[in-house]
Formats: C-alpha cells, structure tokens, sequence
C-alpha cells in the first residue's frame, strides 16, 4: 500500500497535453470500438483535467472499423494501442496496462463518458488520502441529469431470487434483498463500498500490482465485479467519491439479446469463481427470474443458462468486439418491463 501523496491540484501546468514518458499522476485507460465520436467529445475533457494534472492517456482499440484509430493519430500525445482483435474490456485493459508507464494512479474509462471539471483530481485527492484506499469511483449521472445508481451490492443467492420474483414491482427494496444501490442518502457523500458499475475506476498502481491482471473469462461484464472484490479481498478499499462527477450516455456497448445472455451467464460464472458452494442455488435463482420475464432477450439467456456447453457460443465468439457499459446491465435486477 501507498502513502498519501502530494495533492494533485497543487501544481498548474502550462498547457494541457498528455504527458509521454515522464512520471505522471494518473494514466488514463480507455477502451475503445468504434468509439470516434465519443473520445472526440471525451478527449477535450481529459485535456482540461491535464492542466492541473500530470497526465497519461492510452487507448486499447478493439479492432474499430469507424476511423477511431485515425482520429487518434491527429493527437500525437496520445497512446493509441490496436489490441489486434477481439480482446474484450478486460483484455485490452490488461493490453493498456503494460504501456501506462510510471503513473501513481490508473482511471479506466468508458469513452461515452463527459467529465465533471476537476473530476480527475477529486478522486486522486480522494484515493491518496488514505492508504488502504485502493479505488474510487465517481457519481455518475444519465444524459438528463438524474444521478445513476452506479453503487453495487455482492451478488448473494437471496438477493438473486428477489431481483426474480419482485424485481420488477420493488425497486426500492432492503439491502439484503437487492444488489443495487438505490437509496438517494447514499450518494450524497464519500463512503466505502463494495462494487461500483466500471464505467469510471481509479486505481492506485500498487493496489492494482498486488491484485494483477483483469480476468479475461469475463470477456464483458461482471469484470468489474470481479475486479473490485479481489481488490477488497487484498485489504484495499473501494471508495464513493460524489465530488467527483461524470455523464455517462450508456451505450457503449449496443444491445443485443446476445449480449444480455452474457450478462447473465457471466453472474453465474463470478458465482462458481468466488462462491462455488452457492453457485448452484444462484443459477437457478437466475434461470427462475428469467423465465418469469417473456422479452426476446430473456429467452436467449434461457437458452444459454440451460447447457453450460451453449456459454461458448456467445460473445466473444458470435459478435464482434465490444466495450463494457451497456444500458441493458439494468436487466441484472429485472428491471426490463416487456
């Protein structure tokens, strides 16, 4: 673990480029396909935090056919990586991880975010002023200004069945009977939690050295979910830093009813990972909630949550490359109403 450092609004800087090669406070990772429209809009933001941030920006491309590559080009402070192909989110994370270069901190980004000012250096300031904080992660809002429930409960078996059976009819419900977050009171200040969605994390560099590599048999989503409890489970914390602000459009990743069975499949799989003995009772609870919703989306999860044989058919291998940040993670507490 690390000492509280400097605080990362003392210096200004004359301009605001990307750092290259030098010390930096924070390498920025974003992950990127066909993502040109969105870092168009995200790099201005993070040029602003640079001003008053010593700064280091990657980009993985997963394989963009849209040009994003060639808009990357035309800022040549920036660390543009082609990962070859179809890594997934934690794959070309851990591909960008290996040029961040010496950086204090990581922020690994969604490109279809817009950045609060001074959103960067809040959660530094955040992250450095403890040494058992591991990560931090920002409030985040929708286009129309309403707070995002970002902040995430462990998955337990109870919790799966009430996402099933009263899901959709109790959004609102106790912690122990939901995995998300919804009680305004707890967005409104700074406090440890135990999983956030991973649009937006910061990393201390020694917390993320201890933990390792991204699980890449998350190819998408519940990474993030994985990542966050190794870091827990290596005696760093996770904080909620609300001072810290950011809009995220959501949509990164498209919608597809392939993509919502890999959702879904990959609960099951962080399940068997971190709580086999309960994995059994919480593929069922989810098969129940899924059957209990008759969308086109819902059947494909069916389908593939019946044959374990059935879970290689789906993303990376019948779709192209994508990165994480989906609006349709909502369908993880039933909350889909068709």
């Amino acid at each position: 673990m690390t000492a509280e450092r400097t605080d990362p609004g003392a210096d200004l800087y004359d301009d605001d480029s990307f750092v290259e090669g030098a010390p930096v406070d924070v390498a920025v990772i974003v992950v990127s396909y066909n993502s040109a429209d969105d870092i168009s809009r995200l790099l201005p933001d993070l040029r602003r935090e640079a001003s008053s941030t010593r700064m280091r920006v990657v980009v993985a491309d997963n394989a963009s056919s849209d040009g994003t590559l060639a808009l990357l080009s035309e800022h040549t402070d920036v660390v543009a990586i082609p990962t070859g192909g179809n890594l997934g989110y934690s794959g070309a994370i851990n591909t960008a991880m290996r040029h961040i270069g010496d950086a204090d901190a990581v922020l690994i980004l969604n490109p279809d975010l817009r950045l609060d000012a001074g959103a960067i250096p809040r959660m530094l300031r955040r992250l450095r002023s403890s040494p058992d904080i591991g990560a931090v992660v920002p409030l985040l809002r929708d286009e129309d200004g309403s707070v995002y429930y970002s902040l995430r409960r462990e998955p337990t078996v109870l919790r799966a069945l009430a996402d099933a059976v009263i899901g959709r009819y109790w959004q609102r419900r106790p912690g122990p009977l939901s995995e998300h977050v919804r009680d305004p009171r707890q967005y409104g200040g700074c406090h440890p939690i135990e999983w956030a969605t991973g649009a937006a994390l910061m990393i201390s560099t020694y917390a993320a050295a201890a933990v390792g590599e991204w699980d890449e048999r998350f190819f998408l989503y519940s990474e993030e979910t994985d990542y966050q409890r190794r870091l827990r489970n290596a005696g760093w914390s996770v904080w909620f830093e609300p001072a810290a602000g950011a809009t995220h459009r959501r949509g990164g990743s498209g919608a597809s009813a392939a993509l919502d069975a890999l959702l879904t499949v990959n609960r099951v799989r962080y399940m068997e990972k971190h709580r086999p003995l309960s994995a059994p009772a919480f593929r069922a609870a989810v098969m129940l909630g899924e059957q209990l919703r008759r969308s086109p989306s819902n059947a494909r999860s069916r389908w593939a949550l019946w044959r374990r044989t059935r879970w290689s058919l789906l993303p990376p291998h019948s779709q192209p490359a994508v990165v994480s940040g989906s609006s349709t993670e909502a369908r993880r507490d039933g909350c889909d109403t068709t």
